[in-house]
């Protein structure tokens, strides 16, 4: 039967849309399809955690993201009108080489999603806005998907991006598991208001029978986000009437200082796993594989993370020869991966945890998957599964000789065989914090393999496929 296409991306949100880009600079052929006829047009995931930062460093997209957005600001506390004193958000953390990027980037996911469509357009990638998914159907070549009008489409996979309530989950019969992390319902609203300063985030603790409210400055923009949490069994009132009632009473602020409401949505915090991250040909990616509390900022993140591993994966099997037993290391190393960040931002939203390492997401690593060999006699702090640092040889950063769709292997003061043009390779001294060794970078930013000289090294990389003329890409 013949395909559409390579892969159909469902779902046009963060984690569909890098996965896109990640698809698209691989050169394989891919549609982003979204039920909607345009972007999420909301603030809602506007917390970049530092290793999201080095995944949009790789991806081509961070000049465009710092350029749209800026630091956090410190918290304010407000009481009866009075400013009583200010409340950092985030543990402070000292900067590093091996680490350029340390704290949050916010950017709201509106903007985000804009600059991810550019870049996918950029490279050729496609999106189709107004395309519902009804069903599918797998069988052992590809999969069928039925849209709520129009013809339906034909792919060798297919990948549900489709968010938490994903139709893709449900008609594959994936369940969720999961809790309610909190009964009070919120929300969450991007509005112009005057009579706030944008050097804040402006913080009111609860009053009697009120939860509290938070407004931010969205960076890059001339809105503030509005949180609000309610009492248990509250009908939240969306209309711009009901936002500019609820910041009167909870503010200072009189409702006509709030002069316009862009957007407003209601939830209730949970925390939801899908039992699965793959069922035959298709993969759960982003919410539709797992729903945060949107405290601690870890929803989004882990979204992009997922497409960043599965994108090489896919490109690896459909371009360059690898077996396609390699796709079921996506659900090894990302479920884990996703329930220890549902645990982070469960902690965040009750108080149990701060806004700290764990939350920047650079200790995330693959040490006990099936991908990863360390074969040297005494491993340094680096060892294979972590996430590959940054750091300086001679003059020049590792990150710029990692940015692309290759493989990266990095001989520090050790002897660097012969290998495939899809490798490149970075020759130095022995240099912190990798110490000495051969240490092989895989496409998404992690050691593959590590080792105190070749031997086991060409065995390696053939399991990902060994087109010996491939090329590195752009």
């Amino acid at each position: 039967m013949m395909t559409d296409t390579d892969v159909l991306v469902v779902g046009a949100g963060p984690s569909g849309l890098a996965l896109g880009i990640d698809l698209a600079r691989r050169g394989v052929d891919a549609l982003v399809v979204e039920k909607a006829g345009g972007l999420f047009p909301g603030s809602r995931g506007k917390g970049l955690q530092p290793r999201t930062m080095e995944v949009f460093d790789d991806l081509g997209v961070l000049d465009a993201i710092r350029a749209a957005g800026g630091t956090y600001p410190v918290g304010m506390i407000w009481k009866d009108g009075r400013r009583e004193g200010e409340h950092a958000m985030f543990d402070p953390v000292e900067e590093s080489e091996d680490s350029p990027y340390t704290e949050p980037w916010m950017v709201p996911q509106w903007r985000t999603q804009e600059i991810l469509r550019a870049r996918l357009e950029e490279l050729g990638g496609r999106i189709a806005f107004g395309r519902e998914v009804t069903g599918l159907a797998q069988d052992e070549d590809g999969v069928t998907v039925r849209f709520a009008s129009g013809p339906g489409l034909r792919a060798r996979y297919a990948v549900a991006a489709d968010g938490g309530r994903s139709t893709v989950r449900r008609a594959l019969g994936i369940g969720m598991t999961g809790e309610t992390v909190d009964p009070h319902p919120m929300l969450v609203a991007d509005v112009r208001i005057t009579g706030l300063d944008r050097d804040n985030w402006h913080l009111f603790p609860p009053g009697p029978g009120a939860g509290f409210m938070a407004v931010c400055p969205l960076a890059g923009t001339e809105d503030f986000q509005v949180v609000a949490q309610f009492p248990e069994g509250t009908e939240v009132d969306l209309s711009p009437d009901g936002v500019r009632a609820l910041v009167a009473a909870r503010s200072h602020l009189a409702p006509e200082d709030v002069t316009q409401v862009r957007w407003a949505s209601d939830f209730r915090p949970r925390a939801a796993l899908a039992d699965r991250f793959r069922h035959g040909r298709v993969f759960l990616a982003g919410d539709a594989a797992h729903v945060h509390s949107p405290a601690g900022g870890q929803g989004l993140n882990t979204s992009v993370q997922d497409a960043h591993n599965l994108g090489w994966k896919l490109g690896a099997v459909l371009r360059d020869g690898a077996g396609p037993a390699l796709l079921d290391t996506y659900e090894e190393e990302r479920r884990p991966i996703a329930a220890e960040m549902l645990g982070v931002s469960t902690g965040v939203h009750r108080g149990e945890l701060r806004r700290g390492a764990a939350t920047r997401q650079l200790g995330l690593g693959y040490r006990e998957s099936s991908l990863t060999e360390e074969t040297r006699t005494a491993p340094g702090p680096v060892r294979a599964g972590d996430r590959a640092p940054d750091a300086l040889l001679d003059g020049a950063r590792l990150f710029d000789a990692f940015r692309g769709p290759h493989w990266t292997l990095v001989a520090l003061g050790a002897e660097a065989p012969a290998l495939p043009d899809r490798v490149r390779v970075v020759r130095a001294g022995a240099q912190e914090p990798y110490g000495r060794g051969l240490f092989l970078v895989r496409p998404d930013g992690y050691v593959g393999w590590s080792g105190d000289q070749a031997a086991g090294l060409t065995d390696y990389l053939g399991r990902f496929g060994t087109d010996q003329n491939a090329s590195l890409g752009t």
